[in-house]
């Protein structure tokens, strides 16, 4: 008798949950929802926010500290980077400058594939991005 393999759990056709840290809930929410605009789902306190970004949850973790990775973490595809470059700026936000890469005066970078992709952080550090491909 041949024993048959069952088939994997196939996750390509599950929904994703996206995962962050924050320190201070009262800060994050305003961040990820007064200035991003993203719709707040849940206050699941003291343990996370849960966010909608566009159909994905998002989920803030409340920690003591939070470690910032040196990478960006999470990113949005955008239709026009100039366009949402300029509505993310007038809402506060400030855009990363890297030494070497030549980024235009919103902070965009022009990469060789012709992505563009322009980084900011959140409160605790943590490297966001948009990109338009």
């Amino acid at each position: 008798m041949i024993a048959r393999m069952a088939k994997p759990f196939a996750l390509a056709s599950q929904n994703v949950i996206a995962f962050l840290a924050a320190s201070d809930p009262k800060r994050a929410k305003a961040f990820y929802r007064d200035t991003l605009g993203l719709p707040l789902i849940s206050e699941a306190l003291p343990f996370a926010l849960v966010f909608d970004a566009h159909d994905t949850v998002l989920r803030v973790q409340i920690v003591k500290k939070v470690i910032p990775a040196g990478y960006t973490v999470l990113g949005w595809h955008v239709k026009s980077i100039v366009s949402a470059a300029k509505a993310l700026h007038r809402a506060g936000i400030r855009f990363e400058r890297y030494a070497g890469v030549e980024q235009d005066e919103l902070g965009i970078w022009s990469s060789p594939s012709g992505a563009k992709v322009a980084w900011f952080k959140d409160p605790d550090g943590n490297t966001l991005s948009i990109s338009q491909h």
